[in-house]
């Protein structure tokens, strides 16, 4: 097991990077990851100079959307845990989403599930040709609900509808089509992509930039509030699904390396 499951520096152009560091299990998020991501966004922000924020992940894949062995123990517990467990992950794909700073993400391998949520919470997406991606939550029979508003903003509800709906799994190019990737670059120039970018963005006026992204995020499904009726209602439901039958019955399929009984596994 890796110490630190997110990674985070800042060099002196004020470009700082953060890197999710749970390579042994796909960057697949639990508390630690979500904790994690917290403290560097806590830590960063509290930086004068920060200009960009560039995310990563260690590995061969980018990040594989929630640790499903600590789901399913997160499952049993009392609703208002989970309903903790729920907020704490729109949380960090949130603060994420509206850092008043650009936000570089670059993805190889695969981004599944929630990891989908945390790349339409950036601003800009480089994808190496080995990207594979899905909204995963209902093969579980779970649902993606934290994540709808940002993924809407990214790819538009009619791909939600689809993507969403039948957990397919789609490559780069895919990616790129319908929104939720800017660009596609071979795996060996991910990182050479991602400075280009960087370059561009240091070159223009850091208030400008904070501005822009403001008034952007005004006309956004994912502009609103941690505290908003709307989000807390889409955390309600996202911890509510983790304890129905069904969702058992998923997770248990995926323990199990089996195709779900859904007559059985009825919520």
């Amino acid at each position: 097991m890796t110490a630190n499951p997110v990674l985070w520096d800042i060099d002196g152009r004020g470009v700082a990077t953060v890197t999710l560091n749970r390579p042994e299990v796909n960057n697949a998020y639990d508390a630690g990851l979500i904790n994690g991501v917290l403290a560097a966004i806590d830590d960063l922000g509290n930086k004068p100079n920060l200009r960009i924020v560039v995310l990563k992940g260690n590995g061969k894949h980018f990040q594989a959307g929630a640790d499903l062995k600590w789901i399913n123990g997160v499952r049993p517990k009392s609703a208002g845990e989970n309903e903790a467990v729920s907020r704490a992950t729109f949380e960090a794909v949130q603060r994420l989403n509206t850092l008043p700073i650009p936000t570089v993400a670059l993805v190889q391998g695969g981004c599944f599930g929630g990891g989908t949520g945390v790349i339409s919470a950036c601003d800009v997406v480089i994808a190496a040709d080995n990207a594979l991606f899905s909204i995963t939550e209902v093969r579980w029979g779970l649902t993606a609900a934290i994540i709808i508003p940002q993924l809407c903003d990214a790819i538009g509800v009619r791909q939600v509808r689809r993507y969403a709906l039948t957990g397919e799994r789609f490559g780069a190019a895919d990616a790129r089509r319908i929104g939720l990737v800017h660009e596609v670059v071979p795996l060996a120039e991910l990182e050479a992509a991602g400075a280009r970018f960087v370059e561009q963005l240091l070159a223009n006026g850091p208030e400008a930039l904070s501005e822009t992204k403001a008034l952007a995020m005004e006309s956004s499904f994912g502009g609103m509030g941690v505290d908003d009726d709307a989000y807390a209602r889409l955390v309600r439901m996202h911890a509510s699904r983790r304890q129905t039958s069904e969702a058992s019955e998923g997770l248990a399929s995926f323990a199990e390396k089996r195709a779900a009984n859904w007559g059985r596994g009825k919520g």
